[in-house]
């Protein structure tokens, strides 16, 4: 059933009331760093609760136990929970966002952590990815309770810290433990699109083998360089070949790789005894991920296949499997087209991306989720782990009255 012109009115005019409540507490989570590696999140994850708890919301600290956190190549971690009963019956929705950012790097106009306003964008690292959205579920669950509109079931905010590191203790963690048995899930995403699938990606870790030697007399040494090279120009031609597979999701095109960390040698004289690298395999949502896998590590042997004193070992360092719907999912992404439509002023369809997200472990539970929140466009437009990442603030209110109004319908 739609909502009637009562609740809807309540809820925009009580975030009408709370721009700029929203607008300082998007600024206090810029400004406390989360970059993800180091992956020392517990503090932000502290401060992220107190503003919420100044807002008058009940939040759950979840420290997650050192040797996991050791174990996923963090520091500390530290997973919140806030929950809200509307009634014993009823579903459960989930609103996930992650706090953990992407360094910085170079190339900033402003202070990556300052969270400078200008002409209504606010920049910094984290303000589009994902932190903004921490401030659209917390106040659309703020207008549903100051609605007074009569709602079924419970909303729980899962605010989490590992997403740029594969999220298995956060959502995964979450989950697995039984924290947490949600029926419906909202993960962070961008405004003006419904998030319904995305890629999924494998991280292979390859370490080649050799024998050093001195540059006098590389013939008594076996060189991993030189090996490497033979099954990097392997790889390379492989990934040529990726562009014919064409995925049928809209805004999903053609599955990827990318050998993106290489290290190795000893000294500029010594013939190289060992050199490792890393690449990301990015897999349209119709792969398979272990045959994906299985191919790689076949191309990977057959290069280093005969070549004398040379061994090769070949890890995995990561598995995101692709996202895709859930059945049942169609009654949350018609509500959420149709109210973001009438919000944004524009219309708001799915689309596919090609990045992973935590929301694949909503979906892998049996969860019906979508990827909705504040943002613009697409990732591009937002500098997502790009030098000066920006959100239109507009965007972020719009987003969060959408977010109350698909919850208030869909728990109606």
């Amino acid at each position: 059933m739609s909502l009637d012109a009562t609740t809807l009115s309540a809820l925009h005019d009580y975030l009408a009331g709370q721009q700029a409540a929203m607008q300082t507490m998007l600024a206090e989570l810029v400004k406390q760093p989360s970059d993800n590696p180091p992956g020392d999140c517990a503090p932000h994850a502290m401060r992220a609760a107190e503003l919420l708890e100044g807002l008058g919301l009940t939040v759950e600290r979840h420290p997650v136990p050192a040797d996991l956190v050791a174990a996923n190549g963090m520091i500390s971690c530290t997973n919140l929970i806030v929950r809200q009963k509307f009634s014993d019956d009823g579903p459960v929705v989930a609103l996930n966002a992650h706090g953990d950012v992407v360094a910085p790097g170079e190339g900033w106009s402003v202070d990556p952590y300052a969270a400078v306003v200008r002409d209504g964008v606010m920049y910094g690292r984290g303000v589009a990815v994902s932190k903004s959205d921490f401030v659209t579920y917390a106040f659309a669950l703020l207008a549903l309770k100051a609605s007074g509109a009569k709602l079924r079931g419970s909303i729980e905010l899962h605010l989490t810290y590992d997403e740029e590191a594969g999220g298995a203790i956060g959502p995964q963690w979450i989950l697995e433990t039984g924290l947490s048995q949600p029926d419906y899930a909202f993960s962070a995403g961008f405004s003006y699109a419904v998030t319904t699938a995305h890629n999924g990606c494998l991280h292979l870790e390859v370490t080649v083998n050799g024998l050093s030697a001195h540059a006098a007399r590389p013939d008594t040494g076996h060189d991993a360089l030189e090996a490497a090279n033979k099954i990097l120009t392997a790889l390379y031609a492989y990934r040529n070949g990726l562009g014919a597979q064409k995925s049928s999701v809209p805004g999903i095109v053609s599955p990827s790789l990318v050998v993106g960390l290489i290290k190795g040698g000893i000294n500029t004289n010594v013939v190289p005894d060992k050199v490792s690298f890393r690449l990301d395999r990015r897999m349209i949502p119709e792969e398979v991920p272990e045959q994906v896998e299985a191919t790689l590590r076949e191309v990977i042997a057959m290069a280093a296949a005969g070549l004398p004193g040379i061994s090769v070992e070949t890890r995995r360092i990561m598995l995101a499997r692709p996202f895709g719907a859930v059945p049942g999912v169609e009654k949350l992404i018609e509500i959420l087209c149709r109210q973001a439509s009438d919000v944004m002023g524009k219309p708001v369809s799915t689309e596919g991306i090609p990045l992973y997200t935590d929301a694949r472990h909503y979906s892998a539970a049996g969860i019906k989720t979508v990827l909705y929140g504040a943002g613009p466009r697409n990732l591009l437009e937002a500098n997502g782990h790009r030098a000066d990442e920006k959100l239109v603030l507009s965007d972020l209110y719009k987003a969060t009255e959408v977010v109350a109004r698909t919850l208030a319908e869909l728990m109606s």
